[in-house]
């Protein structure tokens, strides 16, 4: 039977008023690699990384001394690269901060803004920023710790100045942290969702890495259920800086944990674990100083680039979109992390991180 020329009409007009609605909310052109159908399950059980030289290195002004930018998080916005990090400055205070460039080869010259030049959130203490769009809200959030993990929101993430006051995910420390942080501290927040939970990962600094569960309508409220998902008698062994990200266009995860290699240079260096879904048992995937997921042992540097660093710490993935899935490509990984010159000593707020890019040299897809 032919379709009436009317409900043809009005078809298509609904068809352009979703596609115009999908382009008003989405957070617009955001994907830095899309994932390829199939790659869920190509991660080998060994790697091998090429360093960049620093590409963001601090730049300090008459009120903002600072000698460190660290922990960033990175993601691939509107044809633009945009890096929020912690600084730290020659009074041990600690802040943040934010760069964009086009290309990675602008990323030294690109200017920075300090984030304490928002009035919202000042000159508090906040550090370890995690950013990611909330497509259920049209809302952009900065996961971060001011103490306690918080949140900002901000409808235009390359406005720093744009992101709110922030706001404390719990009413208080859960009684397993207390119970078993030592003399830790919860920090290090990080959160991913699937198709219907949000969770906030994070460790204690004693050897535990904890994780947290809320519903996808509940978010930012709501996180319960908080356990230990991974624990070692060795505090350095999970030391801090965890990240989970969702492989490919499957259901399997992976978990970074930064550790202290204390069986032989005390440098710092990532593990590796993987999971079929956010709330299931993390299995052992490159988790050994003779296996490990990124250390000086199996990094080199590009050509012309000397050694610069020999520890390997807090960073993030290069992510394949921008939404709260946290969804990378294992196909092509490449993470932006902070390094030091290995030289280089002093008290640990003074410590001189710098960041640059690691990329995968033996992808097995």
């Amino acid at each position: 039977m032919r379709t009436p020329r009317i409900r043809t009409f009005v078809s298509g007009l609904v068809f352009m008023l979703v596609a115009v609605g999908v382009l008003a909310l989405a957070p617009g052109p955001a994907l830095a690699g899309t994932p390829q159908p199939g790659r869920e399950g190509s991660l080998p059980g060994s790697f091998s990384w090429s360093s960049s030289g620093p590409l963001i290195s601090p730049k300090p002004d008459a009120g903002h001394p600072i000698l460190s930018v660290k922990d960033p998080t990175v993601f691939r916005y509107r044809d633009r690269w945009h890096v929020y990090f912690t600084t730290a400055d020659t009074a041990g205070r600690w802040s943040l901060g934010y760069t964009s460039f086009a290309r990675w080869s602008e990323a030294a010259s690109a200017p920075q803004t300090f984030l304490d030049t928002n009035p919202d959130i000042g000159s508090r203490y906040a550090a370890a920023p995690q950013v990611f769009y909330f497509a259920p809200q049209q809302t952009w959030y900065m996961v971060y710790q001011t103490g306690p993990p918080s949140y900002s929101t901000t409808k235009d993430p390359s406005d720093p100045l744009s992101w709110s006051a922030p706001r404390n995910f719990f009413g208080g420390e859960p009684p397993i942290v207390t119970e078993n942080k030592g003399d830790g501290a919860w920090l290090d927040f990080w959160t991913v969702c699937d198709r219907t939970d949000c969770y906030l990962f994070f460790s204690d600094g004693n050897g535990h890495q904890y994780r947290s569960r809320t519903t996808l309508a509940e978010f930012p409220n709501g996180f319960r259920d908080t356990a230990i998902v991974l624990s070692e008698p060795n505090r350095f062994d999970l030391f801090e800086a965890g990240n989970v990200y969702r492989l490919g266009d499957g259901d399997g995860y992976l978990m970074l944990v930064e550790a202290l290699a204390t069986g032989s240079d005390w440098r710092r260096y990532f593990r590796a674990w993987t999971a079929d879904n956010l709330g299931g048992a993390w299995k052992p995937l490159a988790d050994t100083e003779a296996n490990p997921f990124a250390r000086s042992s199996n990094v080199a540097f590009e050509a012309g680039q000397p050694a610069w660093t020999r520890d390997f710490s807090h960073g993030e993935m290069i992510r394949a979109g921008v939404d709260q899935t946290l969804t990378i490509d294992p196909c092509r990984l490449r993470f932006l992390y902070q390094g030091m010159d290995p030289a280089t000593g002093g008290e640990y707020y003074r410590l001189p991180w710098r960041l640059a890019l690691l990329t995968q040299t033996n992808s097995t897809c």
